[in-house]
């Protein structure tokens, strides 16, 4: 069961045997479990430096559409796992399916969200929404908006049930980094 357990999660020997103890030998649930612990550990690796790493490409067939990519990681090592190379070209094909303006919500300028507020209130207006519901209204369409403009908010496009953040979470938790989407660029022809 361990054995098992390790090959669904990369989770280390000890960890799982503790886990299956602590479940009853339940492997879902310690799968589960043991995700959840690696997610938190992930978040706690966010804060460290994160200066190696590559550049994830795409070019759609046809060659009329392009993508780059700077994902960053601690070490060279993890940055030629062909686990990480597979992240970075994922997340160039994410750039170019979708039309993200920016890596997260923090990289959007205040004024650029003062000024989709003020038009969301005045569209809110003209059609005649009462007053007392607009600023909810508007935080919604907000959130819809953050959710088409970055990339980290995007829903994944080899898995719409998962946000981009949500895999670069998972991908700290399973490669025992920090991974960072520094910077993208999209190209097409004609734009």
């Amino acid at each position: 069961m361990v054995r098992e357990l390790r090959e669904k999660t990369g989770a280390g020997v000890l960890d799982c045997k503790n886990m299956l103890i602590q479940t009853d030998g339940d492997v879902d649930q310690a799968v589960e479990r043991l995700r959840e612990k690696g997610l938190a550990s992930a978040a706690k690796k966010m804060d460290r430096e994160a200066s190696e790493g590559l550049i994830g490409y795409y070019i759609h067939p046809g060659e009329r559409l392009a993508a780059l990519v700077e994902v960053n990681c601690e070490t060279d090592f993890v940055a030629r796992t062909p686990e990480f190379g597979s992240f970075a070209h994922d997340m160039a094909m994410q750039v170019a399916a979708s039309a993200a303006q920016y890596v997260s919500i923090e990289d959007i300028p205040e004024e650029v969200l003062a000024e989709q507020k003020a038009e969301y209130r005045k569209q809110m207006i003209e059609e005649g929404k009462p007053e007392r519901i607009l600023d909810r209204i508007v935080e919604g369409k907000i959130r819809k908006f953050c959710e088409q403009v970055c990339l980290l908010e995007q829903p994944f496009i080899k898995d719409e049930d998962r946000k981009v953040g949500q895999l670069l979470k998972e991908m700290i938790a399973a490669l025992g980094e920090n991974i960072v989407l520094r910077r993208f660029s999209r190209l097409e022809v004609g734009e």
